[in-house]
Parts: structure tokens; C-alpha cells; sequence
């Protein structure tokens, strides 16, 4: 089947899932190979079989290179305790999955890959070249590029977000939530990637260290009764990946990297993810 079919069918068969982003008003019909509301807001279904929910340009800080290296890194296998960890807080039955932030889609297949098969999926991006690539991925999820601030979903349709490292809006993610569903919030550790920063900095360094207490505080601050559970592991890097390491994460762009910056990145054989697992319901 064309990539443009199967996300014509799965709008078709899960329309009840999407909403207008302009006129908030739920989407009455596929016309073709687009989504008409009731307003006439028309969106149309790319070849690839995405839609393009954005209303507005959004910056989006992820190239084509930090996307590419990132997937062959996710690939190999970099988050795959997360995944499980992910897995373990799912019911056994099916799941309505909203993976925020979704990206080039690797953590989402693999997911799904682990679950029974009937659990309806969607992940959105502000990135076009994420959501490319993650139309790659063999599973039957829908990709859309959406705005974190106004998601084109309906009121209280999805059993489980899931939000690995990307922004959060929380009044958007308890209004499309469904009573007794499940948000699942990964944020990254003092300790995440620490290898990688001392090889790019330098040990004590400004860049070097790294705080995510803001953004666990403010979740803390919303759903006060979360459980948090901390994931750290050793990944082993693949021989040849350890400059897509480096590209993969927006530490590339730091100042002030030492001299031997690039030596003693190649030089890396394994690096530390040290993760917060957070989960609320609704």
C-alpha cells in the first residue's frame, strides 16, 4: 500500500482522534486525500502520507544531519531501556498512543514492536524531516507535523502521552488525555552523556555539567502525586558512530570545546544515559 493511502485510511478509520488547529472544530470528513472540517479548513495528505498541522512557522533547532545521526544512533539501540521501561507502564490491552516530540520515530516502532500490535499510535514533530524519516519506520503509526501548543486532537482521546525529552504543555496534555490515562515524561539526568560533555569541555567546565531541575519541578509542580523512576545504563557505542554521537545532540554546538575535542570523542567506547521515568495520570 502507498504511504499516502494507509494515512488516508488511518485518518478515515480514527477521524474521531483529530481537530481543526484553526477553528478547534472536530473534523468532519476525508475528501480525497484531504481533512475538510465543518469550517472548510482543508489540510492535505502529503505523499508520504502525513498531514502539516502548523499554522505558523515554528523553529525547529534539529537539521537533516542531527535527524540522520540520531537515528542511526537510536537504531543501534541507545534507548531501548527507555523503551522497555515505557512498555512496562502500559496496560496489557490497547493503547491510544500520542508520542510528543516523536522525531525520526525510532522509540515509537520500537514500542510498538513490543506491545500486542493493537494499539492505535500517533507521533507528531514540529520537524518535516522528522517526521520524514519516521514514516520510514515498518509500523502502522500515523506522523504528523503539529504544534506542541495547539495539537490537532480531539478532548480526552488518548490512553497514554508520551513525552521522551521534547517540550511539554501541559494544559494541551490534560485536555486530550483520557480520564485514568497515563503521561510518561523521560528526562535526562546530571549524569546523561556526562563522557561526551568532559570530551567536548573538559571536566568542571561550564558546559560540562548539566541540570534538568527546572522542568522536573514545574512537571512535580502539575502532578504532585507522579511516580519517578530513575533509569541509568551503560550504552556501548558501535565502532565508527561516536562522531554521529556527538552530531545527534545540540552539544555539538557548544563553545569553548577543547582542542582535542574530536580525538577524544572517537576515542569513547561507551557512554552513560542516566534518566528520570515519570508517570502521571490523569
Amino acid at each position: 500500500m502507498k504511504k499516502i493511502d494507509f494515512g488516508r485510511d488511518f485518518v478515515n478509520q480514527h477521524l474521531n482522534l483529530f481537530r481543526c488547529p484553526v477553528c478547534k472544530s472536530p473534523f468532519a470528513e476525508i475528501a480525497g486525500y484531504s481533512l475538510v472540517c465543518p469550517n472548510q479548513h482543508s489540510f492535505d495528505l502529503s505523499k508520504k502520507g502525513t498531514l502539516f498541522f502548523l499554522t505558523k512557522q515554528a523553529n525547529n533547532e534539529y537539521d537533516k544531519a542531527m535527524l540522520q545521526a540520531r537515528h542511526k544512533i537510536l537504531q543501534a539501540g541507545l534507548f531501548d531501556p527507555i523503551v522497555n521501561e515505557i512498555s512496562r507502564h502500559l496496560s496489557d490491552g490497547p493503547e491510544t498512543i500520542l508520542d510528543v516530540g516523536c522525531g525520526e520515530g525510532t522509540p515509537l516502532a520500537r514500542l510498538l514492536k513490543l506491545r500486542s500490535g493493537d494499539d492505535t499510535a500517533i507521533g507528531f514533530d514540529i520537524s518535516k524531516d522528522g517526521i520524514n524519516l519516521a514514516t520510514q519506520q515498518p509500523v502502522d503509526a500515523f506522523f504528523c507535523i503539529a504544534d506542541l501548543a495547539r495539537l490537532p486532537f480531539n478532548n480526552q482521546t488518548f490512553s497514554t502521552i508520551i513525552d521522551l525529552f521534547s517540550p511539554s504543555a501541559y494544559d494541551e496534555f490534560n485536555r486530550v488525555a483520557q480520564s485514568g490515562g497515563k503521561l510518561i515524561k523521560i528526562i535526562p539526568n546530571s549524569n546523561y552523556l556526562h563522557e561526551l560533555r568532559e570530551a567536548l569541555f573538559g571536566s568542571g567546565q561550564k558546559n560540562s555539567s548539566y541540570s534538568n531541575d527546572k522542568v522536573f519541578d514545574l512537571f512535580m509542580k502539575h502532578y504532585p502525586n507522579a511516580t519517578i523512576n530513575q533509569l541509568t545504563y551503560q550504552f556501548s557505542i558501535p565502532d565508527g558512530m561516536q562522531q554521529d554521537m556527538m552530531i545527534m545532540t545540540p552539544l555539538h554546538w557548544g563553545k569553548d570545546r577543547q582542542a582535542n575535542a574530536t580525538q577524544l570523542v572517537d576515542a569513547m567506547k561507551s557512554i552513560t544515559v542516566d534518566v528520570s521515568v515519570m508517570v502521571a495520570e490523569f
